[in-house]
This record gives C-alpha cells, sequence and structure tokens, in this order.
C-alpha cells in the first residue's frame, strides 16, 4: 500500500470539498426525506455525497465506492472508499452539531484510513493504519481505564437496542461509570481524544463505523465486533471501541454475559 500517502491527500481533498456543502444546509429548513429503513435523508446528504464520488470517479476511477445514499460502485475492487455523508442526520436537522462526515478507505475489505470530519465545529480526526491518530493535525491518544465500572460509555440512543441487544446495552449502561448519549460518531472522535472511554453500538453499516476503526485503533484504542472480531467492510455492525484494551475487555464479558 505504498500509495496510503497520496489516498491520504484525495481523502483531505473529499473532507474539504463537504464541508462548505454541509455549511450550507446546516440550520436551514431543508425538506427532510424518510428512506425505507425509517431513517431520515436529507438534500445535503446527497449533495455532500455526489460531491465526494464525483472527486473519486475522477481522480481514483479504478477505486470502488459504498456510500450511504449512492449505493455501490465497483465494489469488489482492491481498494474501496466508504461514505457516510452526515453520519447523525438527526443531529443535522435538530441544529446540533455533532454530526460528521466520514470518510473510510478499505483495502481487501479492511479499513486502513478513516477521517472524521466535524465541518461546523472545524474538527478533523485523521487515522492511517500504522501511524498515529490525529486531530486537526496534532497526534491523540486514548486514556487509560480499567474496566467497565469506571468508564464513560457512550451510545447512540437505548430505542436502538433490541430484545437480547437490549438486555447487553442495559449491562454496560448500568455497570459503567458515567452513561452518555446522541453524539453518534462524535463519540468514537472523543474516546481517540482520550475524553471518553468506551462506545457499544448495534446494527451499524460499514459506512456507519469503517471510518472510525483506523481512528481509534491509531490513538491506542481497540474497536471490534461484539465477539472481539476484528471489523471489516463486510462485518455485522455490532461494533465496541474503547480506548484501553481492559476496558474493551470488560465490555465484552458483559455483553456476552447478558446475551447468554
Amino acid at each position: 500500500m505504498e500509495n496510503l500517502d497520496r489516498f491520504l491527500e484525495i481523502a483531505h481533498k473529499l473532507a474539504d470539498a463537504a464541508r462548505p456543502v454541509v455549511r450550507k444546509y446546516y440550520r436551514t429548513p431543508v425538506a427532510v426525506d424518510v428512506k425505507a429503513d425509517d431513517s431520515p435523508v436529507t438534500i445535503a446528504d446527497r449533495e455532500v455525497e455526489r460531491t465526494m464520488r464525483d472527486i473519486l470517479n475522477a481522480e481514483l476511477p479504478d477505486h470502488g465506492i459504498l456510500g450511504e445514499e449512492h449505493g455501490r460502485e465497483n465494489i469488489d475492487a482492491e481498494y474501496v472508499w466508504v461514505l457516510d455523508p452526515i453520519d447523525g442526520t438527526k443531529s443535522f436537522i435538530s441544529g446540533k452539531p455533532s454530526f460528521a462526515t466520514l470518510i473510510a478507505l478499505c483495502h481487501r475489505g479492511k479499513p486502513v484510513m478513516g477521517i472524521i470530519d466535524q465541518a461546523i465545529t472545524d474538527e478533523r480526526w485523521v487515522g492511517v493504519m500504522g501511524k498515529p491518530s490525529t486531530m486537526n493535525g496534532a497526534e491523540i491518544s486514548a486514556r487509560e481505564c480499567e474496566d467497565l465500572a469506571s468508564a464513560t460509555f457512550f451510545t447512540t440512543a437505548p430505542e436502538l437496542f433490541r430484545d437480547k441487544t437490549f438486555a447487553a446495552y442495559q449491562a454496560v449502561s448500568k455497570q459503567c461509570r458515567v452513561p452518555m448519549y446522541g453524539v453518534d460518531a462524535y463519540a468514537y472522535g472523543l474516546t481517540a481524544l482520550g475524553l471518553a472511554d468506551t462506545v457499544v453500538e448495534c446494527g451499524l453499516q460499514a459506512y456507519d463505523f469503517c471510518a472510525l476503526v483506523p481512528v481509534v485503533e491509531g490513538a491506542g484504542g481497540v474497536m471490534t465486533d461484539w465477539s472481539g472480531k476484528e471489523l471489516g467492510i463486510d462485518s455485522a455492525g455490532d461494533v465496541v471501541a474503547s480506548g484501553d484494551a481492559r476496558c474493551h475487555a470488560d465490555v465484552l464479558a458483559t455483553i456476552k454475559g447478558a446475551m447468554a
């Protein structure tokens, strides 16, 4: 993967191009449509993704693209870009600046590069396989946290869990020190910054989590599925991210016990 430096330049180009589109529509009365899965979508989501796709198609026509709003292109390619133009559309349409543009590059299905970009607060997390993660160019690191009982825990919303997964959520929430909610991908950035300790989510899609893996891991953290397996473009989407491997193991054990 000798071209990672070039690919990172293009990833920044994508994020730079997304920002003015996000800002144009932020806190404006945009129309909100409801997709088949009952999730909201706006012209901002579609336009941001279209803008990034146009750049990729011009710069890297042999690469694949998987995007939330415009589907799959050349998905069997060695390199596939995974795009979520606005992760946290509910936050975006509510005027809450905790949404993010997520940009990932997967090599043979494995996330090797990720960007979490927040256009309103002017924050950009970058993770590249084998390198320390950064936020606005400065190296960042997750903090120590020896167990779940000491942890600040994030999830997007309790109602996203169902049946056995709800039991898992309840167990983690009851055993953690501080439960927090409602900041979508931003929670993973806070974990990489050492301001939170663990994030537990279920039912995510590849475009929701691929960009997060290199950022969390490059800050010294761990991110896996609920069984402890590494995440890839085809993973089911039940994920745990933790800043400390000891806390991560405790969270996985808690989930396993609750779902037994």
